[in-house]
């Protein structure tokens, strides 16, 4: 692919961004592959080097604001006709209701996230006291229940070592999928434009 591609690619990605950041990655990686070319790179060479252009496109996207990209999107290209301002108005209320389900599933999911530190808290407290109390019981002569308090300790550290790993898995995993979601919501603003 020689820079022209590239660039009409990269353009034809972008499109539905707001025109100041498409201008902005267009002339940065242009240079970018004239810097390459100088070091005495070819063109296909220096094209290759950067990447695919879905990986930039997905990068840029993910990197501009929201809010931006909202603000582009739903700017309208013409004044708009009373029939199209009344729909707007009645549909406001089925758009705050969708938002407050989406919104209200995000803190179930992350209060569960919330939930399952603190069982992992919980067991962490109950091996730490369960050494505690075993090391007053043996101060105290008792024998016994000093070991069997010893035992719940060790029991409940063993659970909390591989709580913490399912308790970081699940975090990562939402993580991900908060960041996912977040590009998904991005994309669903950004007119694609066919190019064929």
């Amino acid at each position: 692919m020689n820079k022209e591609q590239f660039l009409t690619e990269l353009k034809n990605g972008l499109s539905g961004l707001p025109q100041n950041d498409i201008d902005e990655r267009m002339l940065f990686y242009g240079e970018m592959i004239d810097d390459r070319m100088e070091e005495g790179m070819n063109e296909e060479e220096a094209v290759s080097g950067i990447g695919s252009v879905d990986e930039i496109v997905s990068q840029t996207i993910s990197e501009v604001p929201l809010t931006k990209i909202v603000k582009k999107r739903m700017t309208p290209e013409r004044s708009l006709q009373t029939w199209e301002i009344v729909l707007i108005v009645l549909g406001l209320p089925l758009l705050a209701a969708f938002v407050a389900v989406v919104l209200s599933m995000y803190a179930v999911i992350w209060s569960l996230i919330i939930t399952l530190w603190a069982v992992e808290l919980t067991f962490i407290a109950c091996a730490l006291s369960g050494i505690a109390a075993a090391a007053a019981y043996w101060l105290h002569g008792n024998l016994i229940p000093g070991f069997a308090m010893l035992g719940a300790a060790f029991l409940c550290g063993g659970i909390s070592f591989f709580v913490f790993f399912g308790c970081l898995a699940a975090s990562k995993g939402i993580l991900h999928l908060t960041g996912k979601a977040a590009l998904g919501i991005k994309t669903m603003f950004i007119r694609k434009e066919n190019t064929k």
